[in-house]
């Protein structure tokens, strides 16, 4: 039983220890990188149609994370209902103006535009409309944060 004792709290130190290890390297940063590099980078997947979300959640905070330096980096993407809205309400059109102002890089994705017929609108608002499924899924697996709304 002694033995047995033993055996089993040496094993479970080996354990602990190599379970340390582990969670210590997987913290570790890639050589090169400082931390400002990392996660500095924002795409924003705006795919509600509703204008109230828009004004008061979506656009303001974009806006002003740009605005005031808390991303470096901003991809605005509007994908299905709200290209409709975005095509239909001229506030928000000038919104997506001051957004582009700041520097924030604006997306629309061509399905969705095109099921809505309105890829031509966004364009002249100044949305590059393209197919966003394969961009959206780099930003997923790089280093970009990516919220949706």
């Amino acid at each position: 039983m002694k033995k047995f004792l033993i055996v089993f709290v040496i094993a479970g130190f080996i354990s602990t220890i190599s379970f340390v290890n582990c969670k210590a390297k997987e913290v570790e940063k890639p050589k090169g990188q400082t931390e400002m590099e990392q996660g500095k980078k924002l795409a924003v997947v705006w795919t509600s149609g509703d204008k109230e979300v828009a004004e008061k959640m979506v656009f303001m905070y974009t806006f002003n994370a740009k605005k005031f330096n808390w991303w470096d980096e901003i991809n605005f993407i509007i994908w299905g209902p709200s290209s409709k809205l975005l095509s239909q309400d001229k506030d928000l059109q000038e919104y997506i103006a001051k957004m582009k102002e700041v520097g924030i890089k604006v997306y629309a994705c061509k399905a969705c535009a095109d099921m809505y017929g309105v890829s031509a609108d966004l364009e002249k608002i100044g949305a590059e409309v393209k197919y966003m499924g394969k961009p959206l899924t780099e930003y997923l697996q790089s280093d970009y944060k990516v919220i949706t709304f």
